[in-house]
Protein backbone atom coordinates (compact mmCIF):
# COMPACT_ATOMS: atom_id res chain seq x y z
CA UNK A 1 0.00 0.00 0.00
CA UNK A 2 1.39 3.41 -0.93
CA UNK A 3 2.63 5.85 1.69
CA UNK A 4 -0.22 8.00 2.93
CA UNK A 5 -2.82 5.32 2.23
CA UNK A 6 -2.60 3.68 5.65
CA UNK A 7 -5.96 2.66 7.10
CA UNK A 8 -6.51 4.45 10.41
CA UNK A 9 -6.92 2.28 13.50
CA UNK A 10 -9.23 4.64 15.40
CA UNK A 11 -12.48 3.64 13.61
CA UNK A 12 -11.81 -0.07 14.19
CA UNK A 13 -11.14 0.61 17.87
CA UNK A 14 -14.36 2.58 18.17
CA UNK A 15 -16.29 -0.27 16.47
CA UNK A 16 -14.90 -2.72 19.05
CA UNK A 17 -15.85 -0.40 21.93
CA UNK A 18 -19.41 0.03 20.67
CA UNK A 19 -19.76 -3.75 20.22
CA UNK A 20 -18.40 -4.36 23.71
CA UNK A 21 -20.85 -1.85 25.19
CA UNK A 22 -23.76 -3.51 23.38
CA UNK A 23 -22.78 -6.97 24.64
CA UNK A 24 -22.41 -5.67 28.19
CA UNK A 25 -25.82 -4.00 28.13
CA UNK A 26 -27.42 -7.13 26.63
CA UNK A 27 -25.92 -9.69 28.97
CA UNK A 28 -23.90 -8.47 31.94
CA UNK A 29 -26.12 -5.52 32.84
CA UNK A 30 -29.16 -7.79 33.00
CA UNK A 31 -27.54 -10.42 35.19
CA UNK A 32 -29.63 -12.50 37.56
CA UNK A 33 -27.46 -11.50 40.53
CA UNK A 34 -29.98 -8.82 41.46
CA UNK A 35 -32.37 -11.54 42.62
CA UNK A 36 -31.69 -13.28 45.98
CA UNK A 37 -31.57 -16.76 44.46
CA UNK A 38 -30.72 -20.02 46.14
CA UNK A 39 -27.08 -21.00 45.71
CA UNK A 40 -27.72 -24.11 43.63
CA UNK A 41 -30.85 -22.88 41.85
CA UNK A 42 -31.49 -23.47 38.14
CA UNK A 43 -32.46 -20.15 36.55
CA UNK A 44 -34.50 -19.84 33.35
CA UNK A 45 -35.37 -16.47 31.73
CA UNK A 46 -39.10 -15.84 31.30
CA UNK A 47 -41.28 -13.14 29.78
CA UNK A 48 -44.99 -12.66 30.48
CA UNK A 49 -46.49 -9.80 28.53
CA UNK A 50 -44.12 -6.85 28.91
CA UNK A 51 -42.60 -8.17 32.11
CA UNK A 52 -39.24 -9.94 32.05
CA UNK A 53 -37.79 -12.05 34.80
CA UNK A 54 -36.57 -15.53 35.68
CA UNK A 55 -37.97 -18.80 36.96
CA UNK A 56 -35.91 -20.12 39.87
CA UNK A 57 -36.00 -23.88 40.38
CA UNK A 58 -34.42 -25.32 43.52
CA UNK A 59 -34.68 -28.43 45.65
CA UNK A 60 -35.55 -28.82 49.31
CA UNK A 61 -35.30 -31.94 51.46
CA UNK A 62 -38.00 -34.30 50.25
CA UNK A 63 -40.95 -34.94 52.45
CA UNK A 64 -44.24 -35.93 50.86
CA UNK A 65 -43.59 -33.97 47.67
CA UNK A 66 -41.04 -34.26 44.89
CA UNK A 67 -38.71 -31.77 46.59
CA UNK A 68 -38.76 -29.13 43.83
CA UNK A 69 -39.84 -25.55 44.46
CA UNK A 70 -40.19 -22.66 42.00
CA UNK A 71 -40.22 -18.89 42.32
CA UNK A 72 -41.05 -16.35 39.64
CA UNK A 73 -38.92 -13.21 39.87
CA UNK A 74 -39.70 -10.09 37.83
CA UNK A 75 -37.44 -7.08 37.38
CA UNK A 76 -40.02 -4.46 38.28
CA UNK A 77 -41.29 -6.24 41.39
CA UNK A 78 -39.17 -5.96 44.53
CA UNK A 79 -41.34 -8.35 46.53
CA UNK A 80 -40.09 -11.83 47.30
CA UNK A 81 -42.37 -14.29 45.45
CA UNK A 82 -43.80 -17.33 47.21
CA UNK A 83 -42.32 -20.75 46.56
CA UNK A 84 -44.54 -22.89 44.33
CA UNK A 85 -44.82 -26.65 44.22
CA UNK A 86 -44.39 -28.48 40.94
CA UNK A 87 -48.17 -28.78 40.47
CA UNK A 88 -48.66 -25.08 41.13
CA UNK A 89 -45.86 -24.12 38.74
CA UNK A 90 -47.28 -26.39 36.03
CA UNK A 91 -50.69 -24.77 36.41
CA UNK A 92 -49.09 -21.40 35.75
CA UNK A 93 -46.38 -22.23 33.21
CA UNK A 94 -47.27 -25.66 31.72
CA UNK A 95 -45.57 -28.98 32.36
CA UNK A 96 -43.17 -28.51 29.44
CA UNK A 97 -41.80 -25.22 30.78
CA UNK A 98 -41.44 -26.64 34.28
CA UNK A 99 -39.56 -29.64 32.90
CA UNK A 100 -37.18 -27.31 31.07
CA UNK A 101 -36.65 -25.34 34.26
CA UNK A 102 -35.75 -28.52 36.18
CA UNK A 103 -33.51 -29.97 33.49
CA UNK A 104 -31.88 -26.64 32.73
CA UNK A 105 -31.11 -25.43 29.25
CA UNK A 106 -27.70 -25.88 27.65
CA UNK A 107 -25.43 -22.90 28.35
CA UNK A 108 -25.39 -21.87 24.69
CA UNK A 109 -29.20 -22.04 24.60
CA UNK A 110 -29.46 -19.79 27.64
CA UNK A 111 -26.93 -17.34 26.20
CA UNK A 112 -28.76 -17.13 22.87
CA UNK A 113 -32.22 -17.14 24.54
CA UNK A 114 -33.48 -20.17 22.61
CA UNK A 115 -34.90 -23.56 23.59
CA UNK A 116 -34.00 -25.97 20.77
CA UNK A 117 -31.58 -26.73 17.94
CA UNK A 118 -34.09 -25.22 15.48
CA UNK A 119 -33.70 -21.93 17.29
CA UNK A 120 -29.92 -22.39 17.14
CA UNK A 121 -30.09 -22.74 13.34
CA UNK A 122 -32.14 -19.56 13.09
CA UNK A 123 -29.69 -17.68 15.31
CA UNK A 124 -26.90 -18.83 12.97
CA UNK A 125 -28.94 -17.39 10.08
CA UNK A 126 -29.21 -14.14 12.00
CA UNK A 127 -25.46 -14.07 12.67
CA UNK A 128 -24.77 -14.74 8.99
CA UNK A 129 -27.00 -11.86 7.99
CA UNK A 130 -25.34 -9.57 10.50
CA UNK A 131 -21.88 -10.58 9.25
CA UNK A 132 -22.93 -9.69 5.71
CA UNK A 133 -24.39 -6.43 6.94
CA UNK A 134 -21.25 -5.59 8.91
CA UNK A 135 -19.08 -6.72 6.01
CA UNK A 136 -20.58 -4.08 3.75
CA UNK A 137 -19.56 -1.32 6.16
CA UNK A 138 -16.06 -2.70 6.57
CA UNK A 139 -15.75 -2.94 2.77
CA UNK A 140 -16.98 0.64 2.35
CA UNK A 141 -14.65 1.85 5.10
CA UNK A 142 -11.56 0.19 3.57
CA UNK A 143 -12.43 1.44 0.08
CA UNK A 144 -12.97 4.98 1.33
CA UNK A 145 -9.78 5.00 3.41
CA UNK A 146 -7.73 3.93 0.41
CA UNK A 147 -9.32 6.58 -1.79
CA UNK A 148 -9.28 9.23 0.96
CA UNK A 149 -12.88 10.07 0.06
CA UNK A 150 -16.27 8.51 0.63
CA UNK A 151 -16.78 5.73 -1.92
CA UNK A 152 -19.72 3.33 -2.22
CA UNK A 153 -19.07 0.46 -4.63
CA UNK A 154 -21.58 -1.94 -6.16
CA UNK A 155 -20.32 -4.63 -3.77
CA UNK A 156 -21.61 -2.51 -0.89
CA UNK A 157 -25.16 -2.78 -2.22
CA UNK A 158 -24.86 -6.52 -2.88
CA UNK A 159 -23.65 -7.11 0.68
CA UNK A 160 -26.50 -4.91 1.93
CA UNK A 161 -29.10 -6.82 -0.07
CA UNK A 162 -27.86 -10.25 1.03
CA UNK A 163 -27.61 -9.18 4.66
CA UNK A 164 -31.00 -7.44 4.56
CA UNK A 165 -32.83 -10.45 3.15
CA UNK A 166 -31.17 -12.80 5.64
CA UNK A 167 -31.92 -10.56 8.62
CA UNK A 168 -35.48 -10.02 7.42
CA UNK A 169 -36.04 -13.79 7.50
CA UNK A 170 -34.47 -14.00 10.96
CA UNK A 171 -36.66 -11.22 12.38
CA UNK A 172 -39.74 -12.92 10.95
CA UNK A 173 -38.79 -15.99 12.97
CA UNK A 174 -38.22 -13.81 16.04
CA UNK A 175 -41.58 -12.10 15.37
CA UNK A 176 -40.00 -8.69 15.96
CA UNK A 177 -41.83 -6.09 13.83
CA UNK A 178 -39.49 -3.15 14.51
CA UNK A 179 -36.37 -4.47 12.70
CA UNK A 180 -38.61 -6.20 10.15
CA UNK A 181 -39.93 -2.78 9.13
CA UNK A 182 -36.42 -1.38 8.76
CA UNK A 183 -35.16 -4.32 6.71
CA UNK A 184 -38.25 -4.35 4.47
CA UNK A 185 -37.57 -0.76 3.41
CA UNK A 186 -33.85 -1.41 3.07
CA UNK A 187 -34.25 -4.45 0.81
CA UNK A 188 -36.17 -2.38 -1.76
CA UNK A 189 -33.61 0.45 -1.60
CA UNK A 190 -30.63 -1.90 -1.98
CA UNK A 191 -32.17 -3.69 -4.94
CA UNK A 192 -33.09 -0.37 -6.56
CA UNK A 193 -29.52 0.94 -6.25
CA UNK A 194 -28.14 -2.21 -7.86
CA UNK A 195 -30.66 -1.79 -10.68
CA UNK A 196 -29.65 1.86 -11.20
CA UNK A 197 -25.95 0.98 -11.26
CA UNK A 198 -26.54 -1.76 -13.84
CA UNK A 199 -28.61 0.60 -16.04
CA UNK A 200 -25.91 3.28 -15.80
CA UNK A 201 -23.18 0.79 -16.73
CA UNK A 202 -25.22 -0.40 -19.71
CA UNK A 203 -25.80 3.16 -20.94
CA UNK A 204 -22.09 3.88 -20.55
CA UNK A 205 -21.17 0.83 -22.65
CA UNK A 206 -23.62 1.84 -25.37
CA UNK A 207 -22.26 5.39 -25.41
CA UNK A 208 -18.67 4.14 -25.66
CA UNK A 209 -19.55 1.74 -28.46
CA UNK A 210 -21.41 4.43 -30.37
CA UNK A 211 -18.47 6.81 -30.15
Amino acid sequence: MAVGKRIKWEPATLMALVLGLGLWLAFDATTNDRFPLEGDAIVTPIRIGDEKGVVEAFQIPCTSSDGWRFRLWFRNDSRSPPALTTDQAESLLSARVVRQCIEGRRPVYRWLNITSWVGFVWVCVGFAGQLLFSGRMILQWITSERSRRSVISESFWWFSLAGGVTLFAYFIWRQDPVPMLGQAAGIVIYARNIRLLRKHARRTRIAVTAS
